[in-house]
């Protein structure tokens, strides 16, 4: 293997071990909620995020959480 051959697979592998730490760290941190959606729907929303700077997922989180406070107060 030539030099450069061996710093990429030096790079191969400590990328895949960040990948491995990522994966790990999520699985015990996060959870996955599967959202479905009207076709077309996912773009709407995606722009609105986006016009406000946020990212789809904090977008949702966010409406979620309001929807929560919401919700208690009416209780």
């Amino acid at each position: 293997m030539c030099y450069n051959g061996a710093i990429m697979e030096k790079e191969r592998i400590l990328m895949a071990g960040k990948s491995e730490y990522k994966n790990k760290w999520l699985s015990e941190n996060k959870e996955r909620v599967n959202l479905v959606l009207a076709k077309g729907r996912k773009e709407i929303i995606k722009a609105h995020a986006e016009q406000r700077g946020e990212s789809l997922n904090g977008f949702i989180c966010r409406a979620i959480e309001n929807q929560l406070k919401q919700d208690e107060q009416e209780v």
